[in-house]
Formats: C-alpha cells, structure tokens, sequence
C-alpha cells in the first residue's frame, strides 16, 4: 500500500505545485494554499476514475450491451454530469458556500466539549492495518448510504429531487452522477457530519468515495452482466441496481392491504414509493431488510410518471438539458411540475 499512497501523493505535489498553486496566486487565494492541496487530491482521482470509466468500462458496454443507446443527447447530458462531479467543480461549490460553514458548526461543537472518536481505535492494532481500517469505514459508510437511499425514496419531497436521477430512460456509465444538485449537497452533508464524528482520516475519505464513485458507474453502465448465485451476494452489480432503476419495480412498493380487505386483486391500487435494491456498494443491507431483488432480468428504466400519464392526462416532463433538469427538479419540490 505504501508505495501506491507515496505514488498517489507524488502526482498531487505535481499537480498542486504546476498548477492550482500559482493560479490561487493570481487570483488572490494565497490564504487558502491547504484546501487548493486537498482539491488537487479530488482532482487527481477524479481523472484517474475517468481514465478507468473510459478506458474499462467503456469497452464493456459495447461488449455485452443490454440496449442500443438511441437517445445521445441525453448521454450527452449525463457526460456533463459526470465531468462536475468528478473533476472537483462540484465540491468547489460546496468549499465556497456549505463547507465553512460546516467548520464553524465543528467548531463549536469542540469548543462545547463535544468531541468525536476514532472508529478504528476501537480495536487495537487496526490502526496499524491501513486496509482492515479503510475496509471498516467502507462499510459504515454502505450503511449509512443504504439509509440515504431509503430516505430518498421514503419522503416524498426527496424523492422530488431524486426522481431525476431515476429519469433516465437509458441507462450507460455516465448515468450515476445524473442527479439533482440539492440532493447531492443533502447527501453530502451528512457523510461529512458522519465522517467527522467516527473520525476517518481525510485520505481515507476520498478513498471511500473514490471507490464508490467508480462501483457505482460501473453498476449504471449499459451491460448485461451480473456476479453469479454467490457474487450478486458479495458485491452490487449492473444487473442489480439496473433493477432498481426499473419502471415499476425500482422505486416503488406494493402498498398495504386495507382493513378488511379479502386480498389482492380486489381493485387496481396504484404502487407507493419504496422499492427495491438501494444498496451503495454491498447488498447486505438490502438482504437484512428485505428490500433486495435477485431475479436475472433487464427491464426498461425511468420513472412511471414518464409512461403512464398523470391526473392531468399529461407524462411528466423531466427537462432534457443540464439547467432545465435542475430547473424542473426545484418546480417539482414546491409542486409545480
């Protein structure tokens, strides 16, 4: 490990010194040197993960694909998507507006006498194993993901923002990063606060979110593969999440009998938000919840409001652009769209 971590650090020097360094320069950023040393971090792996996207990924989907791509446009689109978040534009937002705020509320908190610990103190000797320590926050961090997922699709002002992530009728690699702002900046929030209180080492986050980024294109891309009875079991896998993004199935859940009722079939009720399959990385969570589908199957993606028209009589419309998706996520929260 240690030469891949010396190797990592190396690149980021370079980058840092060659590059954000003098630009922070020139633009009056001098005070600011340490997060532009962290943002090289973020950028470093963000182009590592596009180089893997592209170069493996890519091949794969043309390899086994479950569907022509038709719609370009809409690749295009998630392209753009992928390009904010990966290359560290996004989290350049959130360092100029949620994070210093963030630090003052830690602040605080430590000024208050309320102090966090560190997760991998626990047992003795873990923090001398960096990979059982980086595995361990792995996990904690799948679970809490798990729980984020549910709430998106548990509360129905979430699920508002969220749902553009699940409009997309074709699915490829670039398709995860395709989500609402806000329900980003939400997410991360609360990765941040967990991060902070079980005290994982700032490498090891941008590890752990690396390595879920890259999983996570991976499970989006446009390939009919899955792992097998026992793999499906270990890891998440194209097959198992692209089922989750299917109409009717994903994102939503049979909903309870009524009292006295004599059983299904007695009137056509519409489905309620639930789902299936909203395991991150690992799909315990879904199996200890009862919430994981393993069936070997390739349904069509989207959202259900996309096929089958409303109240109104109309299909809802999710934007086809960038801003005009952003748009319409915001009209959809305070309910008018």
């Amino acid at each position: 490990m240690d030469w891949l971590v010396n190797g990592f650090d190396t690149a980021q020097q370079w980058l840092f010194e060659s590059m954000l360094q003098p630009l922070m320069f020139s633009l009056g950023f001098a005070s600011q040197l340490e997060s532009g040393y962290k943002a090289a971090g973020w950028v470093l792996v963000g182009v590592l993960q596009l180089v893997v996207i592209a170069a493996v990924i890519g091949p794969l989907q043309r390899w086994r694909p479950v569907e022509t791509v038709t719609d370009h446009a809409t690749v295009r689109t998630d392209i753009l998507y992928t390009l904010i978040h990966r290359l560290g534009l996004f989290r350049l937002g959130l360092f100029l507006t949620i994070e210093p705020v963030m630090e003052s509320l830690f602040g605080t908190m430590r000024v208050a006498g309320i102090t966090t610990f560190q997760l991998d103190g626990i047992w003795p000797g873990i923090t001398d194993l960096p990979w059982v320590s980086l595995l361990l926050y792995l996990v904690v961090f799948d679970f809490v993901d798990y729980w984020i997922h549910r709430g998106q699709h548990h509360f129905e002002w979430w699920w508002r923002l969220h749902s553009l992530h699940h409009a997309q009728r074709q699915l490829t690699m670039w398709s995860d990063n395709r989500t609402h702002l806000l329900d980003d900046v939400l997410r991360d929030i609360i990765l941040v606060v967990v991060a902070q209180f079980i005290g994982v080492a700032p490498g090891q986050f941008i590890a752990i979110v690396a390595i879920t980024q890259l999983s996570e294109s991976f499970q989006h891309a446009n390939l009919r593969v899955w792992f097998g009875r026992v793999g499906e079991r270990l890891w998440i896998s194209p097959r198992f999440h692209r089922l989750h993004h299917a109409i009717g199935i994903g994102h939503e859940s049979a909903p309870p009998e009524p009292a006295g009722s004599a059983g299904p079939g007695q009137a056509k009720r519409r489905s309620v938000l639930g789902g299936h399959n909203f395991g991150v990385l690992l799909p315990w969570w879904d199996m200890l919840m009862g919430t994981a589908n393993f069936e070997v199957r390739y349904d069509a993606t989207g959202v259900r409001d996309q096929v089958e028209p409303g109240a109104d009589g109309r299909l809802r419309d999710y934007g086809r652009g960038f801003w005009s998706q952003q748009w319409r996520g915001l009209l959809r929260l305070v309910g008018k769209a």
